[in-house]
């Protein structure tokens, strides 16, 4: 008879139950590695969704921060932050682009550059601006945000949604001119890089400077949704610089402050003078400590080449998971294994929700999205020999679910 401790199960029965959530409680990381609540060590392939940009447990990271909470916290934006103006300048420097506005989310960002698209509209007399969004795009869970997504699930049980959205597929440039053409609505172009949510489908450069030329020819804002593709997860600071374009608006948030919440909008000249006082804000966004989160996640992306690392070890990762499903590749099993840096998608032939749960169960951390899509977007730290461990825990779990499913 074993004496062993049974494994506690977490429960969170005073919280609301929105999360279709895995039996496990993390509480602590370092580097790429976390563990749970039963001492279980795990590899890290999600980064809390392309959240923990340096990892855990940062010796660089952590000191900063514990070293702000003792001078401020949070401050009104009655007041000048310099940390706002530290981390804007960092940003514009690094886009190309002009000015920031601040905010704690991804969502938040998206709904603000949404009332930006709006207000070029009414600046312009018109009185019911129209924004162009695409098929299986996500940009968040507000009302408005979530009807700029593509994703009748997640759409579901929310109506009415939002008005003055034209929705178009991706990479098809016939077809944006054709949904939007002789409309004198029409605003702006509102789209991610590269979808997240959506099943890691990146926009073709070709198309992203075509939609740059269409956008200046006709007076629309380009705005480009970097929450989850930017801050060097594809190995540029932002997912779009691989097409060589810039945009007039660009929303950022996840990775910015490896954990801890910062949200941003960046524009470029056509967008900076949109807003004007009274017309946008935020409580928390822009507060000291959030700033120089930011701060310190660029100076050691920078510092450790977090950007060259992206590209050198997400093309192996790639390189090794093509390998490991060679046969599931040429069989049909596996249709794609896409993305850039370290945001990959392997596209399965059959839902394959279940391997967030077996993945853990063999100590990795993931997540799927689009039902078929399993997803790797871990910290960028990650190491050359981290990514061959993903690989060698992940494929062979690929391919049982693909043998119980032919």
């Amino acid at each position: 008879m074993s004496n062993a401790t049974p494994p506690v199960v977490p429960t969170s029965p005073h919280v609301m139950n929105t999360y279709g959530r895995l039996p496990i409680a993390l509480t602590h990381g370092q580097g790429c590695k976390v563990w749970d609540t039963n001492g279980r060590e795990y590899l890290d392939g999600l980064g809390g969704i392309a959240v923990n940009t340096l990892g855990h447990n940062h010796p660089r990271l952590v000191p900063a921060l514990q070293e702000q909470l003792t001078r401020m916290i949070h401050s009104s934006n009655y007041y000048h932050v310099p940390l706002q103006e530290t981390l804007a300048s960092l940003l514009v420097e690094r886009s190309g682009m002009h000015s920031v506005f601040f905010c704690s989310t991804g969502l938040e960002a998206n709904e603000a550059a949404l009332k930006l698209a709006r207000k070029f509209g009414h600046d312009k007399g018109i009185e019911r601006p129209e924004v162009v969004v695409y098929e299986k795009a996500f940009h968040g869970r507000s009302i408005a945000t979530l009807s700029a997504t593509g994703n009748p699930k997640v759409q579901a049980g929310f109506a009415p949604l939002v008005e003055g959205f034209i929705r178009v597929p991706i990479n098809n440039l016939a077809a944006l001119k054709a949904a939007t053409e002789n409309n004198p609505n029409v605003v702006a172009v509102f789209f991610e890089a590269i979808q997240g949510e959506g099943g890691i489908h990146a926009m073709q450069a070709d198309y992203l400077r075509d939609v740059r030329a269409l956008c200046d020819q006709r007076d629309w804002l380009m705005m480009i949704d970097e929450v989850q593709c930017g801050m060097g997860r594809t190995g540029k600071w932002f997912a779009h610089q691989w097409a060589g374009i810039q945009p007039d608006v660009m929303p950022l948030a996840k990775g910015l402050g490896s954990g801890v919440p910062v949200g941003a909008v960046v524009v470029g000249p056509k967008a900076a003078s949109i807003f004007q006082p009274g017309n946008h804000g935020s409580t928390f966004g822009g507060n000291p400590l959030s700033m120089r989160a930011g701060v310190e996640t660029i100076r050691i992306m920078e510092e450790d080449g977090l950007l060259e690392n992206a590209t050198r070890v997400g093309a192996h990762l790639r390189a090794c998971l093509a390998q490991g499903l060679a046969a599931e590749i040429a069989s049909g099993g596996v249709k794609e294994i896409r993305g850039q840096g370290l945001m990959l998608g392997i596209d399965l032939a059959v839902p394959c929700s279940v391997l967030m749960q077996r993945a853990a169960d063999a100590g990795l951390l993931l997540s799927v999205t689009a039902d078929t899509v399993v997803r790797l977007v871990p910290p960028l730290i990650l190491s050359l020999q981290e990514a061959e461990q993903i690989a060698a825990l992940l494929c062979p779990l690929i391919s049982t679910l693909l043998k119980e499913n032919t």
